[in-house]
């Protein structure tokens, strides 16, 4: 005698269709155009004052001064070739791994700021610098940097998204 099988499906089973169907390719949209957003902003907030980019890197007190120049110019153009490449979706999981590496860096610099004490803003959005020790925000950073992050490891997971360059070219 055969034994019957329910035909009900596994909690996990549903889940797993349901990232790798059509909703996980939404999600990945709306996790890529979010991350451009963010790149856009902090890119465009800093590349028409690349002396205040670059004051803001030396505010964290890590890097030699012969490096902080060229990241602190450097930086707001990296974030805007990000923000163009996730908003098209062109090389999206190396996009996102590059965007995830950047985002560990700054939350380890806020991190080291915060452990040693210099009281300063991140400059992620433009400004940076010296502040009072009041006016610091370091947990909240690292909070929503540390959310971006859960959007770079989705799309470093699930590259393939709605309405992606990625996905016209390999179709």
């Amino acid at each position: 005698m055969a034994s019957q099988q329910t035909a009900e499906p596994r909690t996990g089973s549903a889940l797993r269709r349901a990232v790798d169907g059509s909703a996980g390719e939404w999600f990945g949209l709306a996790a890529r155009i979010g991350l451009a957003v963010v790149w856009a902003w902090a890119g465009l907030a800093k590349v028409g004052d690349p002396a205040e980019a670059a004051q803001a890197v030396r505010a964290y007190e890590i890097l030699p001064e012969s490096l902080v120049k060229p990241i602190g110019y450097g930086l707001p153009f990296l974030e805007l070739a990000l923000a163009l490449l996730l908003l098209i979706g062109l090389g999206t999981r190396i996009v996102a791994v590059v965007s995830a590496l950047l985002l560990l860096t700054f939350i380890g610099g806020i991190s080291s700021a915060w452990a040693r004490g210099i009281s300063i803003d991140c400059g992620c959005f433009g400004g940076g610098g010296a502040v009072d020790s009041s006016q610091t925000e370091y947990l909240q950073e690292i909070l929503r940097d540390s959310g971006f992050l859960l959007l770079a490891a989705w799309l470093v997971y699930r590259p393939r998204t709605k309405l992606s360059a990625d996905a016209w070219l390999s179709a």
